[in-house]
């Protein structure tokens, strides 16, 4: 195939995905939707490196630690693939030489149609007897709230900003409920927000956040929001143009808030573990450098309702939600939730009860779960 056909091939289906929201979001004065990718017909500078993998096998970030807990992130344990600490970490973002540099220039896979469509854009307390962690983290980082209040009331200041988070949950737990919320705390506080689903269609997420009076129409119809549904197998053919441009999307779009719905669909269109795990590296490295306070949701594992289906995404994020089912002695269910770990952040150890209601989630912070 030639680069000509190739960058066909990309344009045609990316205008295919994003044509739904460009007429969704169109208003009387019939403006562009802002993901609308224009009619570019440049090749992408985005296309695969031939560097060597920070993921390499050979020496594989993810080999097994000796440390008991694999969610253990303080960059002590003896050899820990995960210790942020050192120049050789694979984590590393220093220098030029970083593998995870994306300043390459060239025409964009979108267009100038497509970055212009932007220009319209808009440009806690603590817990009451909780648990907390001993250290005091004294950190200059903004912080934000989830906008669920008493799971807020469990992390003393918010989550720092422009950190990667993940909530992870089996079928029926609300992760996509978490991430609406999450978003409509933005809206509410005048942020623009992304919300990418490889699950549901645009009109089903409208749906589900119009059901509960959160105003998506509206938000959407200001260019404050974009909702955008992408076929994984799509994304993942694509992932390389489409982790080499979204930077410079959010960039454009002036996102505070991002959402993506969710990575374990990406995560199981790849048969090869080290191709899967180089991938959802190299992809959340890019959200990472985007600046924008990011949350993925994941499915749980069938053995371990505290890990990700492929025991990735939860090393490679800087706060780890759990939603689980408990079931007591006496066979009732409940809903609990519990926050594994946030970078810089005191948070609550504490499992608490939530319900999903009509007005979103409400965690239980003063209840216990039985």
């Amino acid at each position: 195939m030639s680069d000509d056909e190739g960058s066909e091939s990309d344009d045609d289906w990316f205008e295919s995905a994003f044509d739904d929201e460009e007429s969704a979001s169109r208003s009387e004065a019939d403006s562009e939707h802002p993901f609308d990718d224009g009619n570019s017909d440049g090749d992408s500078p985005f296309g695969e490196g031939d560097g060597d993998s920070p993921l390499d096998d050979d020496d594989s970030p993810f080999a097994e630690s000796e440390r008991d807990s694999p969610f253990d992130d303080d960059g002590g344990g003896d050899g820990s693939p995960f210790d942020e600490g050192g120049d050789d970490s694979p984590f590393d973002e220093g220098g030029d030489d970083s593998p995870f540099d994306d300043d390459d220039d060239g025409d964009s896979l979108f267009g100038d149609d497509f970055a212009s469509a932007f220009e319209s854009a808009g440009g806690g307390e603590g817990g009451g007897g909780s648990d907390f962690e001993d250290e005091d983290f004294e950190s200059e980082i903004p912080r934000i709230d989830i906008g669920i209040e008493g799971l807020d009331r469990m992390i003393e200041g918010g989550i720092p900003q422009r950190h990667l988070i993940v909530t992870i949950g089996s079928a029926g737990t609300g992760k996509t409920t978490f991430g609406l919320q999450f978003l409509h705390h933005g809206l509410e506080n005048g942020e623009n927000c992304v919300f990418i689903t490889l699950e549901q269609t645009h009109e089903a997420i409208m749906n589900t956040a119009n059901d509960r009076d959160w105003g998506f129409d509206e938000y959407e119809s200001e260019g404050r929001l974009a909702v955008i549904d992408l076929d994984p197998v799509e994304m993942a053919n694509s992932l390389d143009n489409i982790r080499g441009e979204l930077p410079g999307l959010i960039e454009d779009f002036d996102a505070d808030r991002l959402v993506l719905d969710s990575v374990s669909l990406l995560e199981m269109m790849y048969d090869d573990p080290a191709k899967r795990r180089t991938e959802v590296f190299d992809f959340t490295r890019s959200l990472k450098n985007a600046g924008v306070t990011t949350m993925l949701t994941s499915e749980a594992s069938e053995d371990n309702p505290y890990a990700s289906r492929h025991g990735i995404i939860e090393y490679l994020t800087d706060a780890v939600f759990i939603l689980q089912y408990v079931r007591s002695e006496t066979r009732e269910t409940r809903l609990a939730v519990e926050i594994l770990k946030i970078r810089n952040a005191n948070h609550s150890r504490e499992t608490k009860p939530y319900e999903i209601t009509m007005d979103g989630i409400s965690v239980y912070q003063q209840a216990n779960i039985f």
